[in-house]
């Protein structure tokens, strides 16, 4: 196999890197090279709602730059991702299409999801080391400029992960308005961070104990792994350690601390601010010990990269981390574990039989099944309104892994399960406009959605070991039942038109029971 080599572009929130990356054998990822420049876009975007034109100017300029190393490199491929500076800035779209006009390249935003997810790809990219942690209860901290994300795990589940507003930079706007002094700082970011965390632990924590955490940021967790010489295995430390840290963060100028940890002097304070959050986060949890591997966004682009393009073999599962982020939403809102199972396994053999006619991929079966998980999750809000409350919560929700479009292709499906389907012209869909593509998928696994509804009404489970034959313009759907199924026949015929409509095919019915 020839060499390839790939460029990932992180245009953050205080920090524009790129880093060049080789292929040299299957299985191995090399970094190279690693370019990195400091431009404060989150600075603009969080105190102003705006990146000025002059950050935009250097942006520009440093991006062509890059494009110049990526030439002499000769990379195969790239990818440029930005994250929360301009996707919360209210000039982003025009801020992307500059870029584009006077670099030629494409970068694109990340909804926070897909942003934590490769993040949560880069820490898995170290191997046993992230599977041995997480079998015990863990917590991921994804700090950024703008929030932080908490994944918790246990057992090498994932359990819950949110986001809060607690970034680095975003918190040194705070303390920038206050005026706040040096030696007021570790106060001011306790108190700030007490304050979104205590309901966090109340409505997630509870009373679980998390004995790791895994930190995930651009000031601590490079320190951490420069300081067990550059080994992930290594890049531990325990409260002590982590104490001694802050202690000296304290009580040594930013000038002396910048020469000694041979850090840009500007990066200082929000090395400081990581290190509170991290010491205040870990005592709420009773956390015993911390490791930070030293991964960034460009790791986790890389992976994506040699994912898709099957250079690297992943050993994690993330699908299931997907599936089991969905199945604890529909735990919190009183959802039924048995009934959500009936209906994946009615969907998915309907969805698996009828490939030649739906021409949907993996994807789509993956949001078909993030869609039986949910189905009725708005039930706890309402009895009547199920599929708009369902709808509300799902896009409320942080679904790791999900761009924010698949998520809203989520909702509408749970959505419609519920309600009438419209016209494209027509469709009304809430809050993100769907293209024909997407309205077309909306439609196809909402029909199966229903069908496999219909075939559970009683919420019984009647039909068990459903299997789905496509023959010609019919879907033979066998159950293996003794039960009277007259109720569940009946609802399907009310579900066949909308089917039928949308793939052409007639659903039927048969059972080794007469009926």
């Amino acid at each position: 196999m020839s060499i390839k080599t790939f460029a990932a572009i992180d245009v953050g929130s205080f920090e524009l890197t790129m880093k060049i990356y080789e292929f040299p054998a299957k299985n191995v990822l090399k970094e190279i090279d690693r370019i990195t420049t400091q431009i404060d876009l989150g600075g603009d975007t969080y105190a102003t709602g705006k990146i000025s034109n002059e950050k935009m100017d250097e942006l520009c300029r440093e991006l062509e730059r890059f494009s110049s190393i990526m030439k002499a490199y000769r990379v195969n491929g790239y990818r440029a991702y930005a994250t929360s500076a301009i996707r919360e800035a209210k000039n982003g779209l025009i801020v992307l299409d500059q870029i584009t006009q006077r670099t030629g390249l494409e970068v694109k935003v990340l909804s926070n999801s897909e942003q934590r997810f490769l993040n949560y790809k880069a820490i898995a990219s170290k191997g046993n080391v992230l599977q041995k942690i997480i079998e015990e209860k863990t917590a991921i901290l994804d700090i950024g400029g703008g929030s932080i994300q908490i994944s918790l795990f246990d057992n090498d589940t994932l359990v819950s992960t949110q986001n809060l507003r607690l970034g680095v930079l975003r918190i040194q706007e705070i303390l920038n308005h206050l005026n706040a002094g040096s030696s007021q700082m570790d106060e001011l970011v306790d108190e700030i961070v007490t304050a979104q965390m205590s309901p966090y632990k109340k409505l997630y924590l509870k009373d679980r104990e998390i004995k790791n955490i895994i930190i995930v940021d651009d000031y601590l967790s490079p320190l951490t792994m420069r300081l067990s010489g550059k080994d992930p295995a290594k890049a531990t430390i325990s409260l002590k350690g982590f104490d001694n840290l802050s202690e000296m963060f304290a009580t040594t100028s930013q000038t002396d601390l910048a020469r000694k940890l041979d850090m840009p002097e500007e990066k200082i304070p929000l090395l400081r601010i990581s290190a509170v959050m991290v010491r205040r986060i870990a005592d709420m949890m009773g956390a015993e010990a911390m490791w930070a591997p030293g991964v960034t966004l460009s790791d986790g682009i890389a992976y994506e990269y040699a994912e898709e393009n099957k250079l690297i073999r992943w050993e994690h599962d993330f699908e299931k981390d997907i599936l089991a982020c969905a199945g604890n939403i529909s735990k919190r809102y009183m959802g039924s574990r048995k009934r959500a199972e009936t209906l994946e396994n009615i969907a998915t053999a309907v969805f698996d039989s009828m490939k030649k006619i739906h021409g949907m991929g993996a994807r789509e079966r993956l949001l078909l099944r993030l869609a039986t998980l949910m189905h009725d999750c708005g039930k706890y809000i309402s009895l009547v309104n199920i599929g708009e409350t369902s709808y509300d919560i799902i896009m409320a929700t942080e679904i790791i892994g999900l761009s924010h479009m698949e998520r809203a292709l989520v909702a509408n499906i749970v959505r419609f399960n519920h309600s009438d389907f419209a016209g494209f012209e027509m469709h009304g869909f809430r809050d993100e406009p769907l293209n024909k593509v997407n309205y077309l998928t909306v439609a196809k696994l909402t029909a199966i959605l229903r069908l496999a509804n219909s075939l559970d009404r009683s919420h019984r489970q009647k039909l068990k070991g459903v299997k789905a034959q496509l023959v010609e313009n019919e879907l033979i759907l066998t159950v293996d039942t003794q039960e009277d199924v007259t109720l569940e026949r009946g609802y399907m015929d009310m579900s066949v038109e909308f089917f039928q409509e949308v793939f052409s095919v007639v659903p039927v019915l048969r059972s080794k029971k007469k009926f």
